[in-house]
């Protein structure tokens, strides 16, 4: 089956619904800032983790926009393999394209093939400000540019010579070192060099993803910026969500660690058992039919599973699965259990 008829054979028991495109084709022309205040419930770009599979299944749970793992421009000039993470699948009405190094030229011949590749299907282009990885960083690349705002607006302006006409954004983060908050300026550099939008998430790099994210630094960068603001860090339910749109500055809100086998986060709908099991097998499936590697479904297995009567049982079973059918046969085993 093609990722499409997975989905409308899979989606209605899993409780997922069709998806829409309000950032791609002719929505184009409207503002992103309009687009953002329509639609501003969004999956994050998560490495290992946002392929096609999942960004379809997080749209069809209501995302409004999802984004590709981080892609590496370098990757892009040299290589054909990246090219992979930045093709939408088939049912994918649109996508954002997230990019990550540190040369303004890569970034420039980057973002043209990108947008020529996608044409009316790319949503914007991210630029990565925000990674916190040492093997990132340690290039310059990431977080790392937060502590050059110069090269870092050197890379927006040459994403925007390199595709005309296309949103550029930026994500970082609250600084790259605990006590050294630099968003707000930075973020303002960013709007100057001609940044479309800018995601904040509340934690300095060397935090990496321990301790509270501080909402309060989106305040802080919302009121330093006239773009767009899109909130990002701790927000794992849709409670969350409608807080961080209500008590902050932000136009949108990202979802990164809180989809994790919950695509209805951002509908808020609570499923039943029976749910959760059929929105495994759909995203299983959904990695079959867009030909990618199944052991994912390993980790997927205990995020959709986690909270089920013996799931350690289950999650131990899928961790000797290899085919699409061996993940099928042990969530029929766990829904006769359930039953």
């Amino acid at each position: 089956m093609t990722p499409s008829q997975v989905l409308a054979s899979y989606g209605p028991a899993a409780g997922l619904a069709p998806v829409a495109a309000p950032f791609a084709g002719d929505e184009r022309d409207r503002p992103l800032a309009e687009r953002l205040a329509a639609h501003p419930l969004l999956m994050a770009p998560m490495a290992g983790v946002s392929d096609a599979a999942y960004r379809m299944m997080a749209r069809a749970g209501g995302a409004d926009l999802a984004y590709s793992e981080m892609v590496s421009c370098a990757g892009l000039h040299y290589g054909e393999k990246s090219w992979e993470l930045v093709d939408p699948a088939d049912g994918e009405p649109d996508l954002a394209v997230q990019l990550f190094g540190s040369r303004p030229e890569l970034f420039r011949e980057s973002a043209g093939r990108v947008a020529e590749r996608l044409g009316g299907r790319l949503a914007l282009i991210d630029v990565n400000m925000a990674c916190p990885v040492p093997k990132v960083t340690r290039k310059g690349e990431g977080s790392a540019l937060l502590e050059d705002p110069a090269l870092a607006s050197e890379i927006v302006a040459a994403c925007r010579e390199g595709a005309p006409g296309v949103d550029v954004t930026v994500k970082i983060r609250r600084g790259r070192y605990a006590g050294r908050e630099v968003a707000p300026e930075f973020a303002r550099a960013m709007e100057q060099a001609g940044a479309a939008a800018v995601a904040v998430h509340g934690r300095f790099a060397t935090q990496m993803y321990h301790g509270e994210a501080d909402w309060g630094v989106i305040d802080r960068v919302a009121d330093a910026v006239s773009v767009p603001v899109i909130a990002s860090g701790d927000v794992l339910s849709h409670d969350a969500a409608m807080r961080a749109l209500a008590q902050t500055g932000a136009t949108a809100v990202m979802v990164a660690r809180g989809t994790y086998g919950n695509p209805w986060v951002f509908s808020g709908h609570a499923p039943c058992v029976a749910e959760r099991l059929a929105a495994f097998e759909c995203h299983v499936r959904l990695l079959e039919a867009t030909g990618a590697h199944l052991k994912r479904a390993r980790s997927l297995a205990g995020w959709y599973f986690k909270g089920m009567p013996d799931a350690a049982r289950w999650r131990n079973a899928a961790m000797s699965c290899v085919t699409a059918g061996d993940f099928l046969a042990v969530a029929s085993e766990v829904r006769a259990a359930a039953c």
